[in-house]
Formats: C-alpha cells, structure tokens, sequence
C-alpha cells in the first residue's frame, strides 16, 4: 500500500471539532495550547464550545482546522513511533489545507502556520466588501462544459473556476452578477444544480489579488524547509520540494485554481492507492472515491479511526 495524507480546506469546521483527540492525548493538548498561546486568543474553547458564527469567520476556521490536522499528525507519530515520511509518500491539502500540510511535513512550523492563516482568513476577508463576491458549485457538468460557461459569465464581472473538486463538481467564483448569471448559464446547459455556497468571500479567484499581496509580505519573513514527505501543490497538481517554489506557489493559490481532481489522479499516477483525510470531516475522502474508485480513502478525526490507521501501518 502507497498512502499519501491529505488535509481539508474550509467548509470543514464545526463546532465540537477537535475535542476528543485533545481529551485523549497530552501532545495533541500541547498543539492547541501552542496554537492559543501563538495567537493569544482561547482558539480551542471556540473550537468547542462555538459559537459557529464566530468559528465560521475564516480567521477563525483557517487556523482551527489546521491546529486539530496537526494534533492528529502529532499523536500519529508518536504512536506510531515513525516520522511521517516514513507513513506516507506525499502530502497534500485542499486551499487552506496546503498550509496544514506542510506544517505536518515540517516544512513550516506550528506558530508561524498558525500565524500565517490568521493573516490568511483577515486579507481574505478584507479584499472583497460583502456582497460583492460570490461562489457556486456547478454539479453534473465537465470541466470543459464550465470553463467556457465562465468565459461567457465574464461579460458581466470577474467570472473564474475556483475549485476542479472532482468529475461533475466545479466551484466558480467572482463578482455576484457574472455568479448567478454563471448559474443560469449552467441550469441551460444542462447542470444538475447550481448552488450558492455560503461563503464570506469570493476564494481563488482575481477577486483577491490584495490578499495575494498582503500573504506576499508575509511569507517573505517566513523559513521554509524542503517538506518529508514531498508537498502535491494546489496550483500547478503536482509535487514540489524547493522553499522558494513553495512560498511562490502559495502565493499564487490565493487567487488560482484548486486543482484538486488533477492533484489526486498525479498522486495515483505516481502508484499512490491510499489517501487518508487527518483533520475535521470526511469532504476530501468523499472527493477522492468521485475521482478515482481505484483508490481507497478514509478519515482519521477521532481515537478510533487514529487507532485503525495504526493497525494498518
């Protein structure tokens, strides 16, 4: 078996999330107190006792979902008494799961992962005045089928594929008018559905190039290591080792594509046949049986599923 550890996006988090891996293991408590005390705010309470609207801003669930990902990996190796490139062959994460990922390859560190996704979630935030941006998922169309619907969608605002999620689920994001005329486009053409996503702001798109700059800053100031495992990047769907290429890459995801479908077929491509989901919720494993029913996936979010993955190490 070759396994790769993938890490969820936002969208994920809930409240309660985290809470039994903290009450089950003193290191996994150690990486919320870091995360608390990085960035002096009582994270983990919100975590577990809401409220949801508070837990749902994305300053607040980009570091959330990192700090339980990252409990998981802790426990993981310490139970497991091996590092994580010696459990998995690559690691990646979906949008703000790339960060998570390279935190638990050790490529950036806990407090400055932790920090980096408080800036993250505010410039996010702040780049788009309510309102004006939105997002929609367009189910039972191609890839193809909903780039030129975008193209078309573009005379009326910024109009651009935010997520290639898996085959029949492509995410759009931009300005509102060129959105819902978007989903029109797609209803005509024959889509199973076009929902608006409850987001606070419109991901991956143009839309965010002043967050792509404020996470430029940033990152600048950050060390970068080589990731162990290699890092499967969001942008370009294929494996990257190198610091600098990586501190470009996450800059450029802010406003690219998640090219999600693609990152798990060039993972299978590479004999990878088992992905296993650490952190909040079981979306990615869900995505990974739509891409390819040839690879196996499953969640580890709690003791239990934790002690199953050790059994099949």
């Amino acid at each position: 078996m070759s396994r790769a550890l993938i890490f969820p996006g936002q969208g994920s988090q809930r409240v309660g999330m985290g809470k039994e891996i903290y009450n089950a293991f003193g290191i996994a408590r150690q990486v919320f107190e870091e995360v608390n005390d990085t960035l002096g705010q009582n994270l983990s309470r919100l975590m577990f006792e809401g409220p949801e609207n508070e837990l749902t801003l994305t300053e607040n669930a980009q570091p959330a979902l990192m700090t339980v990902s990252i409990a998981i990996v802790r426990v993981l190796e310490q139970e497991s008494s091996q590092a994580i490139s010696d459990v998995a062959e690559f690691v990646a994460g979906h949008s703000l799961g790339e960060y998570s990922a390279l935190a638990a390859a050790g490529a950036i560190s806990l407090p400055d992962t932790a920090r980096l996704l408080k800036c993250r979630g505010v410039a996010m935030q702040n780049a788009v005045a309510i309102g004006d941006g939105q997002m929609t998922a367009i189910l039972g169309l191609g890839l193809d089928e909903v780039v030129k619907i975008a193209e078309m969608a573009s005379n009326q605002g910024v109009c651009e594929i935010a997520n290639d999620n898996a085959p029949g689920q492509i995410v759009l994001s931009g300005q509102s008018a060129a959105i819902e005329h978007a989903m029109m486009l797609a209803k005509e053409n024959g889509a199973k559905r076009a929902l608006t996503l409850d987001v606070s702001a419109p991901f991956h798109c143009a839309l965010l190039q002043p967050a792509a700059e404020i996470m430029g800053e940033a990152l600048a100031s950050v060390t970068i290591r080589s990731p162990h495992p290699p890092l499967i990047s969001n942008v370009i769907a294929e494996q990257v080792n190198q610091p600098n290429q990586i501190r470009n890459l996450l800059v450029a995801q802010v406003t690219s594509r998640v090219r999600w479908r693609e990152s798990v077929l060039w993972m299978k491509s590479k004999g990878v046949d088992n992905l296993v989901e650490v952190g909040t919720g079981k979306v990615l494993t869900n995505l990974s049986r739509r891409i390819d029913n040839e690879v196996s996936g499953h969640s580890v979010e709690k003791p239990d599923d934790l002690d199953q993955l050790l059994r099949s190490i």
